[in-house]
C-alpha cells in the first residue's frame, strides 16, 4: 500500500450549466439554473405529469466527430467529451498504458439505445435492430470506450450504484492508486436518461418536482417548500494520480484526493436510513482514510436532492458526525442549479468541491425560499468565502439500494 498522496490534475464536465467544467463552475457561481421546459414532442404525446428537466447545455454529438458519436449511446458520448476535456486539462500525461486505469460509473447506462432498439424491433422487425445495440446499451460501455480511447490497460471498472455511482468510482480510483495498481486513473460518471419512461417512472414514485410553471426554481434543497428533484444529465471526469507522478511531469495540481468511504444502509430499496447510520459511517471512513477528524472539515457539498425525506435524513447523518458544529460548516447544495445527474452527479459535485477548495469559495445554493428548520445547514444563496489556510471538504452521494459514498478532498 502506497503512502503517496493522490492528487487531482485534470477536470472535465458536460452539464446542464455548461459544455465544460469552467463553464459549469462559472454558471454555478452566478446562480444559474440548468432546468428548462422540455421541447420534445413526446412530452405532449404521453401527457407527462412533469414537463421539464435539466438537459445538458451542449449536446455531445455536436462535439464529437459524427462517426464516433454514431457508435455511442448519449451516455457514452457525454463520458468521452468530459474525459477528453479532463485529459487535455491534465496536460495529456504520458503514462505507461499498463499503469493507466479507468474507473467510471453510471446509474442506468444506455437507456436510449435499449428503448430505441425495442421500438425498432416492434415497428420494423429484428433485421433492422442495429448490430451495435448491445455494445452501446451495456452499463460498462462508457468505461470500455474510455479505456479504448486512452489506451488504458491497468483496469477498466464500472460502478452502478444509482446516485452514489460516480463518487464510489472516485473512491475506488483512490484505493486502486494507493494499492499500487495504477499511477493515473480516469475517474467519473455519466448519465443520459431524460426519457418519457424515466420521467413517468420517477413521477409515479412522487420523486420529481412538479413545478412545471417555473422549472428554474423547481429544485429547492433544504427549502421548506421543496417537492422533489429535477432530473439532469451529463458527465464529469477527474484525472487522479500520485503526487510523485504529477510533480515529475510538472503537472498543475487542483487538490488532494484525500480519502473516501463507501457503505450500505441495508434499510430500504429507495429510502435512505432515517437515522443516517450508513451515511454517517461513510463520512467517518472518508475522514479516517484522509487521516483527518470532523473538526478539520471546512466545507461540505451535500447530496441534498430537494426531496422531502432525503434532505433531513442527510442532516441527521451529518449531525451525528459533526455534532453542533454542523451548523457552522459552509454547505453547498448544488443540485439546486444542476438538477440531479443520477450516476454522473457525484463526479460533477466532486469537481465543484475541488474548485471550491482551489478558489476558497463555497458555491451558492439557489431557490432557498424559507429554510426548513429540520435541515438547518449553513447555506448561502450567494458565493461564500472559505478564507485562507488549509481546507478539507467532503462531497456526499447517496443512492437507491442504500448505497452511500463520500469523497474527501484537501487543499494543496
Amino acid at each position: 500500500m502506497s503512502n503517496s498522496r493522490i492528487v487531482v490534475t485534470g477536470i472535465g464536465a458536460s452539464s446542464p450549466l455548461g459544455g465544460t467544467a469552467p463553464e459549469s463552475w462559472s454558471a454555478l457561481l452566478e446562480g444559474v439554473s440548468g432546468a428548462r421546459t422540455l421541447e420534445h414532442d413526446w412530452v405532449e404525446k404521453y401527457q407527462l405529469p412533469v414537463t421539464f428537466a435539466a438537459e445538458a447545455k451542449v449536446r455531445p454529438d455536436t462535439v464529437l466527430e459524427r462517426p464516433i458519436a454514431k457508435r455511442l449511446d448519449p451516455s457514452s458520448q457525454f463520458a468521452l467529451v468530459a474525459a477528453m476535456e479532463a485529459w487535455a486539462d491534465a496536460g495529456s500525461p504520458e503514462v505507461d498504458p499498463d499503469r493507466l486505469g479507468v474507473d467510471f460509473a453510471t446509474g442506468i447506462g444506455g437507456l436510449h439505445t435499449l428503448l430505441d432498439g425495442w421500438d425498432t424491433l416492434r415497428e420494423k422487425g429484428p433485421r433492422r435492430v442495429l448490430p451495435m445495440t448491445v455494445p452501446m446499451l451495456m452499463p460498462n460501455a462508457a468505461a470500455g470506450n474510455l479505456s479504448l480511447h486512452f489506451n488504458a490497460r491497468a483496469y477498466a471498472r464500472t460502478v452502478a450504484s444509482a446516485c452514489a455511482s460516480s463518487t464510489e468510482s472516485i473512491v475506488n480510483a483512490i484505493e486502486h492508486i494507493r494499492a499500487g495498481y495504477a499511477d493515473v486513473v480516469i475517474a467519473g460518471g455519466t448519465e443520459s436518461v431524460i426519457h418519457p419512461v424515466t420521467i413517468a417512472a420517477f413521477s409515479s414514485m412522487q420523486a420529481l418536482s412538479r413545478r412545471n410553471d417555473d422549472p428554474a426554481t423547481a429544485s429547492r434543497p433544504c427549502s421548506v417548500d421543496r417537492d422533489g428533484f429535477v432530473m439532469g444529465e451529463g458527465a464529469a471526469v477527474l484525472i487522479l494520480e500520485t503526487e510523485e507522478h504529477a510533480r515529475a511531469r510538472g503537472a498543475k495540481i487542483y487538490a488532494v484526493a484525500a480519502g473516501g468511504g463507501v457503505t450500505a444502509d441495508s434499510y430500504h430499496i429507495t429510502a435512505n436510513d432515517p437515522e443516517g447510520l450508513g451515511a454517517s459511517r461513510a463520512v467517518r471512513l472518508a475522514l479516517e482514510m484522509a487521516d483527518a477528524s470532523p473538526d478539520d472539515v471546512t466545507h461540505i457539498n451535500a447530496h441534498a436532492t430537494s426531496t422531502p425525506v432525503g434532505d433531513p435524513n442527510e442532516y441527521t447523518a451529518l449531525r451525528s458526525v459533526f455534532g453542533d458544529r454542523i451548523d457552522e460548516i459552509p454547505v453547498s447544495a448544488t443540485k439546486a442549479s444542476t438538477g440531479h445527474l443520477l450516476g454522473g452527479t457525484g463526479a460533477l459535485e466532486a469537481i465543484f468541491t475541488v474548485l471550491a477548495l482551489q478558489e476558497r469559495v463555497a458555491p451558492p445554493t439557489i431557490n432557498l425560499t424559507t429554510q426548513d428548520p429540520e435541515v438547518p445547514f449553513r447555506i448561502s444563496g450567494t458565493p461564500a468565502p472559505l478564507g485562507d489556510g488549509p481546507h478539507l471538504a467532503i462531497s456526499n452521494s447517496f443512492g437507491f439500494g442504500g448505497h452511500n459514498a463520500v469523497a474527501a478532498f484537501a487543499s494543496i
